[in-house]
């Protein structure tokens, strides 16, 4: 799609899809970073209520939020980052994948810091749904003080309404994503424009030595505000993942186009707003709109609240995919809600994950000011990793030197990591509520890769090459299986070795078919295989052959659909008349393995969640044979 976004920015007569392209980015790729000025100022103000905020104060602040969007939004992301693409596809694990492809060296760091990443992406995508409708939902406590009680079980009830309809897909939803989130970009703009000329000195923030006055003026404080200032770059990490959905021409028109422009007007507008009414600082947001709109861009604050958490929730599956299929998580469920577009998909496990995570930070917290508290580490965390992983994609992928991507990422990854210390204060306030999602999901995601590759380890002892089961199998002798008609398929992880399921089927029924096919099938480090390098065949002999399958980390498995190449491949065979024999694994914990006893347990039951081998690769389903061994590991 990236490609198709591209060209059609190029090219006249692909202007109208590029529009297409353009308003679907605004809605769904900006949603997160849209809803920050709900709750970024209010929060960075909040440390001068006791004593009251200074003038120079208050033109710093806001000068430090227009220069962090400047700086890290359009100058990392959108210009930059939007360059470091794996074919197209971006995001923190698609680029790992390229890094793992392009280079060896640092290979150890470079997968801690893809799985830092993506778990903190996860801890992101179950705080934002949370503090954003629950932002958005208290302004009715400024439309009628009587509606304040209900600000809870109506953000409880949005949630459950969002996570309920994601099965059914996103694709008709979608369709009103850009408009209305056009709509609220467009009403931040006004809201600014009516109250910058309260005080015109407002517009000193747009110089940046105001914002380096109020760092090395304000102390400890000042300190304390950099996490709240944080708050204006939510949303930068999916802006990166989201990619390969729009294309990079598409996502770069909507920033400067509308989204910086509009969200730069709303804070110097919310900051003179502040100048003129210091009474204001509670809730600069909904209080700077007459009351007669208020109600309006409440409902419109709450609609764009709904599509900011949609957004960071289809992340979060897409993740998931691209986690499953390179290693980190087992075989998870994976629906498909939309028959043209792949990117639309459903994980029921991530689904109820996010659910009850927002569920328990809703009623932990109880109000969005506490669990701003909680937020910006895992931002923070995200981005300092990605700064990092950029680092060695400038010397490996783009060829520059050390010293040439130092000079560009240092000084980035110094403000990055000054704003992490920031938040990092925040920890005995909820702020340990990211970290310890995001260190579960990072022991999840290693307890998997390692348990995988010692139980690969452990049944490769056992392994027989394939070439030399195939010649002894051959020979002529009283004790050769039976032969029978039709065709089986072995599915194995090795090509080259005798699959253990094939072994089993003789051990046990002493036959062989007339064809046999070793299956492999695999995941490239790309997002997309197209369909003309998909398989490959190679006749082993008479009766063997072996069949290599080949996905990318964002393509639909589908083993059925991908059979029918080999069609085209010279090989034919009648589905009907098919047998697919998958191996299933009993594990059982060894405390002598090379896994704790208690990692041993959580890889057997992180192995129990994961779906059948048969229902993931869309194997047909009266035509599976299941043989069943027992492994310790």
């Amino acid at each position: 799609m990236t490609a198709t976004a591209d060209h059609s920015a190029r090219d006249p007569a692909g202007r109208p899809k590029f529009l297409v392209l353009l308003l679907g980015s605004i809605g769904v790729v900006y949603g997160d970073i849209g809803t920050s000025p709900l709750y970024a100022f209010r929060e960075a103000l909040r440390p001068f209520s006791h004593d009251g905020v200074s003038h120079d104060e208050v033109v710093g602040l806001i000068s430090l939020m227009v220069w962090t969007l400047t700086i890290i939004v359009t100058f990392k992301y959108v210009l930059f980052l939007l360059r470091a693409d794996n074919d197209g596809e971006g995001g923190t694990l698609s680029l790992l994948a390229l890094l793992m492809k392009r280079t060896g060296r640092y290979m150890p760091v470079l997968f801690f810091a893809g799985i830092i990443g993506a778990a903190l992406f996860i801890g992101d995508a179950m705080i934002t749904p949370a503090l954003s409708v629950m932002s958005a939902v208290e302004g009715l406590k400024l439309v009628t003080p009587a509606l304040g009680d209900y600000v809870l079980p109506i953000s409880a009830a949005i949630m459950v309404l969002l996570f309920v309809v994601q099965s059914r897909g996103t694709a008709a939803v979608s369709n009103f994503f850009g408009p209305i989130t056009v709509l609220w970009f467009l009403a931040m703009a006004w809201g600014g424009l009516l109250h910058i000329g309260d005080d015109y000195t407002i517009l000193q923030a747009l110089n940046p030595l105001n914002a380096l006055w109020f760092i090395t003026h304000a102390g400890f404080v000042g300190l304390v505000v950099l996490g709240a200032v944080f708050l204006t770059v939510t949303g930068a990490e999916a802006l990166y993942a989201d990619l390969g959905h729009f294309g990079r021409k598409p996502i770069q028109w909507a920033w400067f186009i509308l989204v910086f422009p509009s969200l730069a007007l709303n804070y110097l507008g919310q900051g003179a707003f502040v100048l003129a009414h210091r009474e204001a600082a509670e809730n600069p947001f909904y209080l700077m709109y007459p009351d007669w709109a208020l109600l309006p861009i409440v409902i419109l604050a709450t609609a764009a609240t709904i599509i900011a958490s949609q957004a960071v929730i289809t992340g979060a599956f897409s993740l998931a995919r691209q986690a499953v299929h390179l290693g980190f998580l087992p075989r998870l469920q994976i629906t498909f809600t939309s028959e043209t577009n792949t990117g639309q998909i459903y994980v029921p496990a991530v689904n109820t994950l996010l659910f009850i995570g927002v569920m328990v930070l809703i009623f932990t917290f109880g109000d969005s000011e506490s669990l701003a508290t909680a937020y910006g580490i895992s931002v923070t965390g995200a981005m300092v990793v990605t700064t990092l992983m950029a680092f060695q994609f400038l010397r490996s992928v783009w060829g520059w030197s050390a010293i040439a991507s130092a000079a560009v990422l240092l000084p980035l990854l110094l403000l990055e990591v000054v704003f992490l210390g920031a938040n990092l204060l925040k920890i005995h306030d909820g702020g340990w509520v990211p970290v310890l999602l995001a260190a579960a999901i990072m022991i999840i995601m290693w307890t998997w890769r390692r348990g995988s590759l010692i139980l690969r380890e452990k049944t490769a002892r056992n392994d027989i090459p394939l070439a030399t089961f195939i010649a002894s199998i051959e020979k002529k002798s009283d004790h050769a299986p039976a032969a029978v008609p039709g065709t089986a398929v072995f599915l194995t992880s090795v090509p080259d070795k005798t699959p253990a399921v094939l072994l089993h089927n003789i051990k046990h029924n002493h036959v062989l078919h007339e064809q046999n096919v070793v299956l492999t099938i695999k995941t490239a480090d790309v997002p997309y295989v197209p369909p003309a390098k998909r398989i490959e065949l190679t006749r082993l002999s008479e009766r063997f052959i072996r069949l290599e399958i080949t996905f990318g980390f964002m393509d639909d498995q589908n083993v059925s659909k991908a059979l029918a190449l080999c069609k085209k491949a010279g090989f034919k065979f009648e589905i009907m008349q098919t047998s697919f024999y998958v191996g299933r694994r009993n594990l059982i914990s060894d405390p002598n393995s090379g896994l704790p006893n208690w990692q041993d347990k959580l890889y057997i039951a992180l192995s129990g969640i994961g779906i059948d081998p048969s229902d993931y690769f869309r194997l047909p389903a009266n035509r599976v044979v299941e043989l069943g061994e027992q492994v310790t590991i």
